[in-house]
């Protein structure tokens, strides 16, 4: 009998600047709406699973503030204020704020918010959006208040709430009354959250988990000096950062708030971003906990041998080893350590969002069970499969939310003879071996390269040190909380915006690793945690703390601009270096989002590159592996954000040629090229797009057969310059 063990991971980082008291990003609130009931909502509804539920600490009491109101956002303001009163910043929020989300799922299938997306336009850079303005009707800007707000409801909540029902039936002409109404819908389900956990932990369902409070890389809390374990050659911190103390503060505050929240302290601990060393694991001992979880990656390390896997992931040997407990030994007492599968759980993340619901679930129920079987074949009697996956961000590309995938997977694995659902904590020590030592690392390629590896990140770190040490200086001269009150209510504020600067999201956005539409609200918010420091402290805020710490925004947008006039031979070859050299580029790796696949199937589509002639638009895609193989059993389409309404849809005719028809309101013949061969190449006659400035391009490429199912790229479209009489000239270079 196999023991499968799921730990959902819900967790945001702090995004309250506590001197203004106002929420930067809405993301809490959001998800809020979409995931954080809901995912209690989907394990409620199959008794039989029993899972394990991580809640971060700076989520929860976020989530409290929304519920209570106490929370002031700006998106939430503009989606509440009356339109006749908005303010034009309010305006250019909505504009570039209110589509939030994957498009396929949470735009597109919505007639009308489609349409204000499309009335909007693609590019939403100040100037586009100031123009976009005065397209927008008071109709359209209540619609948009409706909208960007309806699409996140949870599906499972929406089906049975007659206010959201009657709201999706009108889809249009919404009234302040509507804003009104679904603003209670937002209060309720803000309030239903953390009483659903609570339920589902008391009735022993779900086991509920912690993070260190603001969900800080513990291991660099107590030394960053740990990053050189394997990256010796790494450049040395201005100031290196060594403070365990605050590391046992991020804990101790995470079980204060659990046991407040629950009425009981938790069992276990998802360090985040599964960062463990053997330093960690001695203070999440001494701190009470039984349990932690990380990647396999950390096991690898620490028992000398990396997974082998076969073209299919499955593990080809030491299944063994993964599929059973570890117990690290510390000064503080033994603590048990459970190594998640991450190729089984990168599979939830980055492979099934594009499959039918029953049939990802099916694939994963069955490589859960012949993970278990290789591990018995192997000598380990029950033997527990782990998966740790981030239980929000995924399912905003699963059809539904992801909901039905969800029950067909609880469903699955509840029902399987040869499986059991077990929760974390449920796992006897007994059963563990000794593990030799805790290597320090996380879940990503097992180190810290992320959080510490690039000139920005150790930038962010060294303006921490500073700012950590002018707050020992001062605590260490601070009176008695008797003698000074106030000074003492200082040293505490300053404190709390360290322990919140200390958080992990900062420094995922730094360097050229990930990369969102909000980097730079980030690295604001980041420097003005460290900034508040100082305030606190009533000392003066370096200079350098007011300027930005991001030096690759270039890198980061994941895009490079054309710098001149394009002539390709449309034949699906690169005949020669210059045929695109003067294209603009995209690349996957170059742009990658919220999530970070280590083990995911890598992206078929590996760049895109852009650009113009006189007469026409050339784009050409390249995949993995020969475009003509992919096209020989897949399709591929140009979707126009703007020109809005057309899509071209390319496929491969029987003798080779690729086919081109445009679909939508444009359904004029194609008249211009392309050819699938080592690339895929398409030359589109500008004429096609009419009398516009711009071209906004998204490609979609669908294989059926192997369940592939591509946006590129997955954020924003790819927006071409049509030339004009200067085009050439200002784009020369020699």
């Amino acid at each position: 009998m196999t023991r499968v063990a799921f730990l959902w991971h819900l967790h945001q980082p702090y995004y309250e600047d506590r001197r203004t008291g106002e929420h930067l990003l809405p993301w809490v609130r959001l998800h809020a709406l979409k995931d954080y009931w809901g995912m209690a909502e989907a394990l409620r509804q199959v008794p039989t699973m029993r899972a394990t539920v991580n809640l971060v600490p700076s989520l929860l009491v976020q989530v409290e503030a929304f519920a209570e109101e106490r929370a002031r956002e700006p998106l939430l303001e503009a989606g509440l204020t009356p339109v006749a009163s908005l303010t034009d910043g309010q305006r250019l929020l909505l504009l570039r704020e209110g589509f939030h989300g994957h498009p396929p799922t949470m735009v597109e299938p919505y007639p009308r918010y489609l349409t204000l997306q499309r009335l909007r336009g693609a590019a939403t850079d100040d100037a586009a959006l100031r123009e976009a303005t005065y397209r927008f009707r008071d109709a359209d800007w209540r619609d948009l208040q409706i909208w960007q707000k309806l699409a996140w409801v949870d599906p499972d909540w929406a089906m049975r709430d007659d206010r959201v029902q009657r709201l999706l039936k009108r889809g249009a002409h919404f009234t302040d009354e509507d804003v009104r109404m679904l603003r209670a819908v937002e209060l309720d389900l803000l309030r239903a959250v953390v009483p659903a956990w609570r339920a589902l932990h008391a009735s022993g369902q779900v086991e509920l988990s912690t993070s260190p409070f603001y969900h800080p890389i513990l291991p660099l809390l107590c030394d960053t000096d740990v990053y050189r374990q394997t990256h010796p050659e790494a450049p040395a911190l201005r100031h290196r950062f060594a403070w365990p103390d605050d590391a046992d503060a991020q804990l101790r505050r995470a079980t204060a708030c659990h046991l407040r929240l629950f009425g009981d302290r938790p069992r276990g601990l998802w360090p985040s971003e599964g960062s463990v060393s053997d330093a960690v694991a001695a203070l999440a001992s001494a701190d009470g906990f039984t349990w932690m979880a990380t990647d396999e990656a950390i096991l690898a390390r620490a028992t000398g041998g990396q997974f082998t896997r076969d073209a299919d992931g499955r593990l080809v040997e030491d299944a063994a080893r993964l599929y059973r407990p570890w117990t690290a030994d510390t000064a503080a007492g033994p603590i048990t350590v459970l190594f998640r599968d991450h190729v089984l759980s990168d599979r939830i993340g980055f492979v099934y969002a594009s499959w039918a619901p029953e049939s990802a679930a099916t694939d994963l129920v069955e490589r859960i069970v012949d993970a278990g079987q290789r591990a018995t074949a192997a000598g380990v009697s029950e033997p527990v499969v782990v998966l740790c996956v981030d239980g929000e961000n995924p399912w905003e590309h699963y059809q539904g939310g992801g909901r039905s995938f969800l029950r067909a997977l609880y469903e699955g694995c509840s029902a399987h003879p040869d499986l059991v659902p077990v929760q974390m904590g449920d796992i006897p020590r007994q059963e563990a071996l000794p593990l030799p030592h805790v290597p320090a690392g996380s879940w990503i390629d097992g180190n810290f390269s992320i959080w510490i590896g690039h000139e920005d990140d150790r930038r962010a770190w060294s303006q921490l040190a500073d700012a950590r040490q002018a707050y020992a200086v001062a605590s260490s001269t601070a009176q008695s909380d008797t003698e000074d009150g106030a000074r003492r209510r200082a040293l505490d504020d300053a404190y709390e915006e360290l322990l919140i600067a200390e958080g992990s999201d900062w420094c995922w956005w730094y360097g050229d690793d990930h990369s969102s539409d909000h980097d730079e609200a980030f690295d604001d918010l980041y420097r003005r945690h460290v900034r508040n420091v100082y305030l606190a402290l009533g000392e003066a805020v370096p200079d350098e703390l007011y300027r930005s710490n991001i030096t690759t925004r270039a890198v980061l947008d994941g895009r490079r601009p054309p710098t001149g006039l394009l002539a390709p031979r449309t034949d699906g070859r690169v005949s020669h270096y210059f045929e695109w050299v003067h294209a603009g580029v995209w690349t996957p790796s170059a742009a990658s989002g919220t999530m970070h696949a280590v083990a995911a199937e890598r992206a078929v589509v590996q760049a895109i590159y852009y650009g113009v002639s006189e007469t026409a638009l050339h784009l050409r895609v390249d995949f993995e592996g020969r475009a003509a193989i992919w096209m020989a059993e897949g399709m591929l389409s140009v979707v126009c954000a703007a020109p809005p309404n057309r899509t071209l849809r390319c496929v491969r005719a029987a003798a080779g040629e690729i086919v081109c028809t445009w679909l939508g309101e444009h359904t004029a013949p194609f008249r211009g090229h392309a050819a699938a061969d080592d690339v895929f190449e398409v030359s589109c006659p500008l004429a096609e797009f009419g009398a516009v400035d711009a071209v906004a391009v998204t490609i979609e490429f669908v294989h059926a057969g192997q369940h592939r199912h591509e946006h590129a790229p997955p954020s924003r479209p790819i927006v071409v310059a049509l030339p004009d009489a200067s085009y050439a000239a200002r784009h020369w270079s020699a």
